[in-house]
């Protein structure tokens, strides 16, 4: 019993490790995208970077002898995934290129909070009053990071909301994504839905396309390794140790983005930011340790 007990918390300390690490990784390829988008229309980012990905992933499966393309690929519940995250990436890389990335990334940890909500509503899982109290809490969070109505509010601020209900729908609907697909396969598609996203705005906006500086694919390839070495480590969290353990470090991406928001583009945190990411992070926590009061002894999560 004592050696088990060990087992499980060695597995959710490395399990952690991974998580915080994926974290600041995913950080990292914000702020390159930011950088990017200095110089590159968000399009040719988006086309450029979903190429990158699609390649990297689609080596690993040849490598892993599997296969790029299987039936379940096709399936109701990824094709709803994919449209969610052209949406979400879409609107994240608008965020990024034209607010701050402290911001943007205080306002994408409220996702969890709106996968908790849909989980309730599409697949009718069971949310106490607690936890839905929670969720507005934290909703209420994104309201005064926004701040409607003030003078400060800029309509830009809603591309981040926009973003992060499209990553949040890409997270509930890889939750009923058939369990035959591999994290490469799902990296793959992944990556190329950002191509179409990056595709479908450049005709929207028409903006040509430039050649990119040294400085630029720098940036782009920097993003593009950060990405998938994200990807990676947050597989390998969600596997290695106990979800209700590992997830709450999920929120130590919101101290990375604020640190190289500041460090890296010089932007200063407002005493409203503050206070809606306390009350984002805290709703999210609590809904996590409510859940894990909810799984009955013993059972372990994967």
């Amino acid at each position: 019993m004592t050696v088990h007990i060990a087992n499980d918390r060695r597995a959710n300390l490395i399990g952690s490790i991974w998580m915080i690490t994926a974290m600041a990784v995913f950080a990292v390829e914000d702020a390159f995208v930011k950088a990017a988008a200095l110089t590159l229309p968000v399009g040719q980012i988006l086309i450029l970077f979903g190429l990158g990905g699609a390649f990297v992933f689609a080596g690993l499966l040849l490598i892993q002898k599997r296969p790029l393309f299987v039936p379940d690929v096709v399936s109701r519940p990824m094709r709803f995934r994919v449209v969610f995250e052209i949406v979400g990436r879409l609107f994240f890389v608008l965020a990024l290129s034209l607010t701050p990335l402290s911001v943007t990334t205080v306002i994408l940890q409220a996702a969890p909070l709106v996968v908790v909500a849909g989980a309730a509503l599409v697949f009718g899982e069971k949310v106490g009053w607690r936890r839905w109290t929670a969720v507005l809490i934290g909703l209420l969070g994104v309201v005064v990071i926004v701040q409607p109505g003030a003078d400060s509010f800029s309509l830009l601020s809603l591309l981040a909301i926009r973003g992060m209900l499209g990553f949040a729908g890409r997270d509930l609907a890889s939750r009923a994504a058939p369990a035959s697909l591999n994290t490469s396969i799902l990296g793959l598609y992944g990556f190329l839905s950002i191509l179409v996203a990056g595709i479908l705005f450049s005709g929207w906006q028409a903006a040509p396309f430039v050649m990119p500086t040294p400085d630029a694919w720098l940036f782009l390839s920097g993003a593009v390794l950060a990405g998938v070495a994200a990807y990676s480590c947050l597989m390998k969290a969600m596997r290695t140790g106990d979800v209700s353990a590992v997830t709450p470090f999920r929120y130590t991406r919101l101290l990375f983005g604020i640190a190289l928001g500041i460090v890296v583009f010089g932007e200063q945190v407002s005493p409203s930011m503050m206070l809606g990411a306390g009350l984002i992070v805290l709703s999210g926590l609590f809904i996590l340790w409510r859940g894990k009061q909810a799984t009955p002894p013993g059972a372990r999560q994967h």
